[in-house]
């Protein structure tokens, strides 16, 4: 790492290890701000865009089976940030029990890894336990359990240094702090989680920036700081369920989303990030928004026409859990509605005829289904990452 590219700020600065390596030595992140008009109009913007957010969120009548689409599209795009190849399809087939070549597999266990290791968070949450940095590590492991990373350590913090971009220690563009620095950094962070003496979103901003700095784990650092925003906003009651993500946002801006973490850290000035993260948080909370809305109405068509049309309860409680798992076979089916098989077959036959679900395999046997209109009100206009970054830009991952 160039120390030269680094300048001595409040942000913290570059010291030299015992090792003979430089490394960035975060100072403790700043408990008052003040803030320019331009970024105060800024935040008063994307809070107003979280709070219309939270409020469609309250009024839904059964807001886990909402939850689902949202959780799994930032999966995938958070995923692919660093590596995977899986689309939102292929999760969904994937956990609908379709078995894919072994490398996409892989891929797709490693999407749906970071479900699972939301829903512990939130599970956590609801129990009461605290945001800190053991509820991290538990999440940590789950995130890589049988997945690439699966033997660095997973659930526990680095006892080794770790840098990003470049090939080694020297040559690297960043170097995370030294574990026994990282130690104190993270004490700090975890005081830092529950303080209120900033506006909530300048807190995320400069939460998720700090842990991009510590890079507490061997691997799966991007995925877990992109994790706690929607787990923060929920455990501070700012939404009631995690509706918000970033990933896509930061999709769209890669080059810019890896830019200002580590220009923050060269220069100092935590204005530009600040902006960029808010700018996000009030674009995806209006894109989300506008998502539940569509699924919202949606629903309330679907059921009512069914109702309409006479139809049996487990054809309507099919199509309702459809939101949640818009790809389903006859068996998964059988499962969530605790139905048999054949009373199974029966309502995704309906759904066929009308059209509310259709057959994509071509298959006599493990038929798998899709609901076509569902899919399209919750992914079909979702804006997917340029894979042709050079991997050099990869800082905060």
């Amino acid at each position: 790492m160039d120390p030269k590219a680094f300048r001595a700020t409040d942000r913290g600065h570059v010291v030299r290890s015992v090792d003979g390596y430089w490394a960035f030595h975060p100072s403790v992140l700043p408990r008052e701000l003040a803030l320019p008009q331009e970024v105060a109009t800024l935040l008063d913007e994307a809070t107003g865009a979280v709070h219309r957010l939270g409020g469609v969120g309250r009024l839904i009548p059964n807001p886990h089976l909402l939850i689902g689409p949202h959780l799994r599209l930032e999966a995938v795009l958070s995923s692919r940030i660093e590596g995977t190849n899986t689309d939102v399809g292929q999760l969904l087939r994937y956990e609908a029990g379709e078995r894919p070549t072994p490398d996409a597999a892989d891929d797709a266990q490693e999407v749906g890894n970071y479900v699972t290791a939301m829903e512990h968070g939130l599970r956590r949450i609801d129990e009461g336990f605290p945001l800190s940095t053991r509820l991290m590590r538990e999440m940590h492991e789950v995130l890589l359990h049988g997945v690439r990373g699966q033997y660095r350590s997973p659930g526990q913090l680095r006892s080794s240094p770790v840098w990003i971009g470049g090939s080694t220690l020297e040559n690297a563009v960043f170097v995370p702090p030294p574990t026994d620095v990282m130690a104190n950094a993270l004490t700090d962070l975890e005081k830092f989680l529950h303080e209120r003496t900033l506006p909530l979103l300048i807190q995320l901003a400069l939460a998720h920036y700090q842990f991009e700095v510590i890079h507490p784990f061997l691997d799966g650092n991007g995925r877990m700081g992109r994790l706690l925003i929607p787990l923060m906003l929920v455990h501070r009651k700012a939404l009631p369920q995690p509706l918000l993500y970033l990933s896509a946002f930061f999709e769209q801006h890669r080059s810019d989303y890896y830019d200002h973490l580590l220009k923050t850290s060269q220069h100092g000035d935590l204005t530009p990030w600040i902006v960029f993260f808010l700018e996000g948080v009030r674009q995806q909370a209006r894109d989300s928004e506008e998502r539940t809305v569509r699924l919202v109405e949606l629903q309330h068509q679907m059921r009512s026409t069914l109702l309409d049309e006479g139809r049996s309860n487990s054809v309507v409680r099919l199509a309702e859990r459809l939101f949640s798992v818009p790809i389903i076979t006859a068996q998964r089916a059988s499962a969530l509605l605790e139905v048999t098989p054949p009373t199974a077959h029966a309502a995704i036959e309906v759904l066929v005829e009308r059209g509310d679900l259709q057959e994509i395999t071509g298959k006599e046997r493990n038929r798998i289904y899709e609901a076509p209109r569902i899919f399209k009100a919750v992914y079909g206009d979702v804006v997917l990452p340029n894979d042709d970054e050079p991997e050099q830009l990869r800082i905060g991952l």
